[in-house]
């Protein structure tokens, strides 16, 4: 049920959420460098400022009925096409209400934690301006009423992510990542793209509403085109087989960067279209399968990823990436996997910003060094940050009570239940986790030092160390959305009820295998790493399968074989082409019309005794003629 009366007390404050941020973005980057000295307190205050509103709507909307969960706001006519007409319109509702706590919270205590991290770099106030037109775009992308208002949200994150990115572009492999991420995400965005032009075509609108009543009566064909479409779409910005190898080199930009888009913004972008798009999946079985398959693909292939890097921003991204894939899987199981999706996505958002921003601590520590080879020990040199890190790597792995042990175990049983080869996909990937995800702890807070000698390493500023604290806290504490089943009866209203397939065994049989298969993961990290002397120069004679791993599994190889080698060829083949035939049919024609010009530009010499003589002997030939004809 949509409430038509949004205008209704603190929803009228509903598009302030994403102008502040809007307005704080212009500001610093239009207002140059006078804005300098306070631009990064002005960039973190509209975020906070949206936070505020965020929380202020949220309570709005828990104090209403669960029929009226439900507010869309009109700002103005977008598009108005003859028959066709696009609002810029709001959809506040449980599921975009959970997103704007999340994205404006988490990116409140980025941008803090930035003031500290950033407080040397010349080009802050720039920086701030990026981050603040980076939430802007993910709000709009959130708070859409249609497609094509996501679409300009989809597009805005793309650019700020590229402009973030290739922050730093003196350096030229950050300005390579720059480019990859953004050539990367264009693929996606043209399934997104053609997407939203189906639906126009086959229902006449891309709002929300009327593409989800018309759905049902839509042919099984053209719904699943549509799904993977958005599937495709959803690859790109959520880092998923196969568009997936931007990812680990977007680390080249600043560490808050990092966790911003890992945390709160992009990556989580394509999830987010998936359930939105229920109505979309569920009309589409072919396309819901492709999502659960993609997802499993993912999450195996980002877990083997994070096991062999030595960047420990690298061995994050993996992280993400196997992550989001478990959030894709839940969403592709359906009814019985939506709510649970949405629960994973808003404890990574917690615990992976508390890991994000304290790599970047340690590395603020450490000279700017990422290489986890050179760390060791850091636990006594840097204690906030081991205690807060240290919280972000139990969520992770999923030990018992915290935050990532409820929603990421809630995936693994649905998952089990609907299909036991899916089941032990994610099961396998939750051991795979504890093991790289132990690794990285081990190589960075125990151990022997393997410090470089000009390396005296330092706790944070609290700037950046209170971040870490609220963000260690939620950690811990995320799994309490599911008591009393609330984040579940929350989303009802979006994604409707979730379905329990029954299970072969007892839950609490299910939850200690999970737990035995992470502790396992646990115990060879712990013998492998824990246990031996670790080298600061990574090994070389290492087997194929460590080899494929360090190379993102020939991901990059795999992209220049069916992508770009190819397109070069073709590139090439159609130079050639133009060259030979249609230049050369252009400069054969004016070749030859300058070859007739010639000649006839003889008849024309500008001497009057030629045209003269030119007139006698037309008129003799015409008097002859006559003659001839009288004759």
């Amino acid at each position: 049920m949509v409430d038509p009366s949004a205008a209704d007390g603190v929803f009228t404050l509903l598009g302030l959420v994403i102008g502040l941020p809007l307005l704080g973005a212009v500001v610093l980057l239009v207002g140059g460098r006078r804005t300098d000295r306070w631009g990064h307190l002005l960039g973190t205050a509209t975020v906070a400022g949206s936070f505020v509103l965020a929380v202020l709507l949220f309570v709005a909307l828990l104090g209403r009925g669960e029929g009226e969960r439900q507010v869309t706001q009109h700002l103005w006519t977008w598009v108005d096409v003859g028959s066709y007409q696009v609002g810029m319109d709001l959809l506040y509702d449980p599921l975009s209400a959970l997103f704007l706590l999340l994205i404006t919270g988490v990116s409140t205590l980025i941008h803090v934690y930035s003031i500290g991290y950033m407080a040397h770099d010349e080009r802050r106030r720039r920086f701030f301006g990026y981050l603040n037109l980076f939430v802007a775009a993910m709000l709009m992308l959130v708070l859409a009423a249609d497609y094509l208002g996501v679409f300009l949200g989809w597009e805005g994150v793309g650019l700020a992510s590229y402009l973030l990115i290739g922050f730093w572009q003196h350096k030229p492999s950050a300005a390579a990542a720059a480019k990859k991420a953004f050539v990367i995400n264009r693929v996606g965005d043209i399934g997104m793209s053609l997407a939203i032009m189906l639906m126009f075509v086959t229902f006449g609108t891309t709002a929300f509403v009327g593409v989800s009543q018309a759905a049902g009566e839509a042919g099984e064909q053209t719904m699943t085109w549509i799904g993977l479409l958005l599937l495709l779409g959803a690859c790109g910005k959520s880092a998923q087989v196969p568009l997936q190898a931007w990812l680990l080199d977007a680390m080249e930009g600043p560490t808050p960067v990092s966790a911003l888009i890992h945390a709160a913004t992009m990556v989580t972008a394509g999830v987010y279209l998936v359930t939105r798009s229920s109505f979309v999946f569920e009309n589409a079985p072919v396309a819901q399968t492709a999502v659960v398959v993609v997802a499993c693909v993912t999450l195996l292939w980002g877990a083997v990823i994070g096991c062999a890097k030595d960047d420990i921003k690298k061995v994050l991204a993996g992280s993400t990436m196997s992550q989001i894939g478990y959030m894709m899987l839940a969403a592709g199981l359906g009814p019985a996997g939506y709510a649970f999706a949405i629960f994973h996505l808003i404890t990574h958002g917690f615990f992976k910003a508390t890991m994000f921003l304290g790599a970047g601590s340690v590395m603020h520590g450490t000279n700017d060094d990422v290489d986890m080879r050179h760390y060791g020990a850091l636990r006594t040199a840097m204690p906030v940050t081991f205690v807060t890190f240290a919280m972000g790597y139990l969520a992770i792995i999923g030990f018992p009570g915290f935050s990532g042990f409820w929603s990421k175990d809630k995936i693994i049983e649905a998952a089990i239940a609907e299909n036991y080869v899916v089941g032990a996909a994610a099961l396998v990937g939750a051991g795979v986790t504890a093991f790289y995800m132990t690794r990285l702890m081990l190589m960075t807070f125990f151990g022997e030092k393997r410090w470089e000698p000009d390396v005296h390493p330092h706790e944070s500023p609290k700037v950046m160390t209170v971040p870490l604290v609220v963000l260690a806290a939620l950690s811990v504490l995320g799994g309490v959305l599911l008591l009393g089943d609330w984040i579940t009866d929350w989303l009802t209203p979006v994604v409707g009820p979730v379905e329990h397939h029954e299970l072969a065994v007892p839950v609490i049989v299910v939850t200690l295998l999970v737990t035995a298969v992470v502790a396992v993961g646990v115990g060879v990290a712990v013998l492998l790493v824990g246990r031996r002397e670790i080298p600061r120069e990574a090994p070389t004679d290492v087997s194929f399968v460590t080899r494929a791993a360090r190379a993102d599994l020939y991901g990059d190889a795999i992209n220049d074989g069916l992508v770009v080698a190819p397109g070069a060829a073709l590139v090439r083949g159609l130079v050639v082409v133009d060259d030979r035939a249609v230049d050369g049919a252009v400069e054969g024609g004016s070749g030859g019309i300058a070859a007739l010009a010639s000649v006839l530009r003889r008849a024309q010499n500008g001497y009057v005794r030629t045209y003269a003589l030119s007139v006698l002997l037309g008129a003799v030939i015409v008097v002859l003629a006559m003659v001839a004809v009288t004759w």
